[in-house]
């Protein structure tokens, strides 16, 4: 029962749903339509990912200190979490597009590809930013 009072934890989980769910009236607001498969994927504004590791580390900062040891596993792996989110995961999203337009150009000489490669999986620095800046607030008042 422990678990159902600890406050990072749900922290973070409260970040990564405030995060979902903006990112989903945003997207609504968008594409004028509700799009499910945005609530549990990567990509758009704000970063979950950001925020919920932000949530974590700041919440964990609050209860047993910013000196602390745990405090800089958090912070580590968050900033980890988030260069990735801008680098790696966003780079591969970017080459999905391209590799995603190659099988267009494949299709129309009547090649069939059964799937298409996800393209949303990274995040602009603005996006990783504001959820950085939702999970800390998240954090600190939760």
């Amino acid at each position: 029962m422990e678990i159902f009072s600890n406050k990072p934890l749900w922290a973070a989980i409260i970040a990564w749903l405030i995060a979902q769910g903006i990112k989903n009236i945003l997207e609504f607001i968008k594409f004028k339509k509700v799009r499910l498969n945005r609530l549990t994927g990567s990509g758009g504004m704000p970063s979950s990912h950001a925020a919920t590791v932000m949530a974590l580390t700041f919440s964990v900062g609050t209860r047993i200190g910013y000196g602390s040891p745990v405090f800089a596993v958090c912070a580590v792996l968050s900033f980890i979490v988030m260069y990735d989110a801008t680098g790696v995961r966003r780079s591969a999203g970017n080459q999905a597009v391209a590799i995603n337009l190659i099988f267009d150009i494949i299709e129309e000489q009547g090649v069939v590809i059964d799937k298409k490669l996800k393209e949303i999986l990274g995040h602009s620095p603005i996006e990783v930013f504001a959820g950085a800046i939702l999970g800390m607030l998240i954090g600190l008042l939760y």
